[in-house]
């Protein structure tokens, strides 16, 4: 009867937490930005899924050093077999820079590449190469300097196309090393567990040799599950959906720089390159004539007033 009580006690504080963590998470994801959202999102689940190992008893019982050392040792021993040391850095650092730049939304890239058409009209191809140095957009910098050094459209989108290609190709393998060791992690949670359960044969009938050889086996297993579906497998997504952003701001890139070259119209380029903009984000209007006299500071040229004009001389 009291182990009853205690156990709907726990059910009761289980769902108190739960709804105290869904409405804070919802308040949080309201008020924050994009990134700060994802960010607090993933703090509170990886805090829920810890405490559903808490409620079930001790933490104590799912750590064990000698299952972690046996998972990680073996995916990462096997990761270096199958890959160059090289390749392994070049992971490490895609998945630095994906969690630590923002990648610019596609209607912020169609807005500047709007205004680099309009200033290339008013101004010529020449005056773009300030823009080229201040932007931070490595893809677009080189487009530009194709741009500028005078380069025909046929060659400016071979080398994007290029360019395109071989970024996806280094993502890919980027991406094909993450699932390669989410495919070798749980394999060496099984071995994990056949260390154990060889122990815990090898132990029968000595008490303190089963108690130590059954976490081993157990806990192996959790580890390797665990690392691969909660750490690499997320990570190679993060990756592929990262590229497929990044290869869109590309191709954007590239279709609107071949159309500066071929001085096509702002209002024409606009209107193409809000094709590739989802429909809530194709708001406003990009070239107008108040915004360009305010981007460019273009002073509106004055009427002279009626009674401040010279009357006209008629012969008689």
């Amino acid at each position: 009867m009291g182990a009853k009580k205690e156990m709907d006690s726990l059910n009761q504080l289980a769902g108190s937490l739960f709804r105290l963590m869904g409405t804070v998470t919802l308040a949080a994801l309201r008020w924050c930005g994009k990134e700060t959202r994802k960010v607090i999102g993933l703090v509170i689940c990886v805090g829920l899924f810890c405490a559903g190992f808490g409620l079930e008893g001790n933490m104590g019982l799912y750590f064990n050093v000698a299952a972690l050392l046996i998972v990680l040792g073996g995916t990462f021993g096997a990761t270096l077999i199958c890959f160059q040391s090289k390749r392994l850095m070049i992971v490490y650092q895609v998945l630095r820079t994906s969690y630590r730049t923002r990648v610019k939304e596609p209607d912020e890239i169609v807005a500047i590449l709007v205004d680099l058409a309009v200033k290339s009209r008013l101004r010529g191809v020449l005056s773009l190469q300030e823009d080229e140095d201040a932007t931070s957009m490595t893809f677009l910098r080189r487009a530009l300097g194709f741009l500028i050094d005078g380069y025909k459209a046929r060659e400016i989108k071979d080398f994007l196309c290029t360019e395109m290609q071989f970024f996806r190709l280094r993502r890919e393998e980027s991406e094909r090393v993450l699932r390669t060791m989410a495919e070798i992690c749980p394999a060496f949670g099984l071995v994990g567990s056949v260390v154990g359960l060889v122990s815990l044969i090898a132990g029968v009938g000595e008490p303190s040799v089963v108690l130590s050889a059954v976490p081993i086996a157990l806990i192996s297993t959790l580890y390797g599950v665990v690392l691969a579906n909660f750490l690499f497998l997320p990570f190679a997504a993060n990756i592929r959906e990262r590229t497929d952003r990044e290869l869109l701001l590309q191709r954007i890139v590239t279709d609107a720089v071949l159309a500066i070259e071929s001085e096509v119209n702002p209002r024409v380029l606009e209107m193409k390159l809000k094709s590739f903009l989802t429909p809530s984000s194709r708001h406003g209007r990009l070239v107008s004539l108040e915004r360009i006299q305010k981007k460019f500071n273009i002073q509106p040229k004055r009427s002279e007033p009626a009674s401040t004009r010279r009357p006209s001389t008629q012969h008689s």
